[in-house]
C-alpha cells in the first residue's frame, strides 16, 4: 500500500472517530455567567421560565417541583490522609437547611463496582471546591453501603 492511500486511511479513521467526542463536548458546554450589570433577579434572555416551579411563598414540597441543586453535590472529596475518596451524589439536609450527611460513591474501577457511602455530619468540612472528610480512606472503606435515594 502507497504511502498516500495510507496516509489517506489513517486520517480518515481520525476523523470518523473523532466526530462522537466533538458532539459530546459541544453539549456539555457551561453556560455562561451572568453579566454584572444585570439585577440578580432578572432572568437571563436564554433560559426559558421553569414550567413546574412553585408560586412564591408556597409551603411544603410537591412531587411535580423540581428540588433545589445543593452547592455540594458533584465535589470531589478527600480523606485527612489526602487521598481522593469520591464524589458527592446527594445531600441530606435538615430543616434548617444545613448539611445532615452527605453520600459519596467510593471505590471501583471505571464507574463498575462502586459503592454508595453516608458520611455524618461532624466528619466532613466544604475546603474550597472540594470536601474535607476527618476520616481516613481505610475508615472510608469499611463504611456500610446505603441505598440509592431516588
Amino acid at each position: 500500500m502507497s504511502h498516500l492511500k495510507l496516509a489517506c486511511l489513517v486520517g480518515a479513521v481520525v476523523v470518523l472517530a473523532g466526530t462522537p467526542w466533538l458532539a459530546a463536548s459541544a453539549q456539555t458546554q457551561a453556560p455562561s455567567p451572568p453579566s454584572p450589570s444585570a439585577p440578580p433577579s432578572a432572568a437571563r434572555p436564554d433560559q426559558a421560565p421553569t414550567p413546574h416551579a412553585a408560586p412564591p411563598g408556597a409551603t411544603g414540597k410537591s412531587a411535580t417541583a423540581p428540588r433545589e441543586a445543593n452547592p455540594l453535590l458533584r465535589m470531589a472529596v478527600f480523606s485527612s490522609d489526602g487521598s481522593k475518596v469520591g464524589t458527592v451524589q446527594s445531600v441530606s439536609t435538615g430543616p434548617d437547611g444545613s448539611a445532615k450527611s452527605i453520600h459519596i460513591r467510593t471505590g471501583g474501577f471505571l464507574g463498575f463496582g462502586a459503592r454508595l457511602v453516608a458520611i455524618p455530619e461532624g466528619r466532613f468540612t466544604r475546603n474550597g471546591n472540594n470536601i474535607q472528610l476527618g476520616m481516613t480512606a481505610d475508615e472510608v472503606s469499611k463504611l456500610p453501603q446505603v441505598e440509592e435515594q431516588s
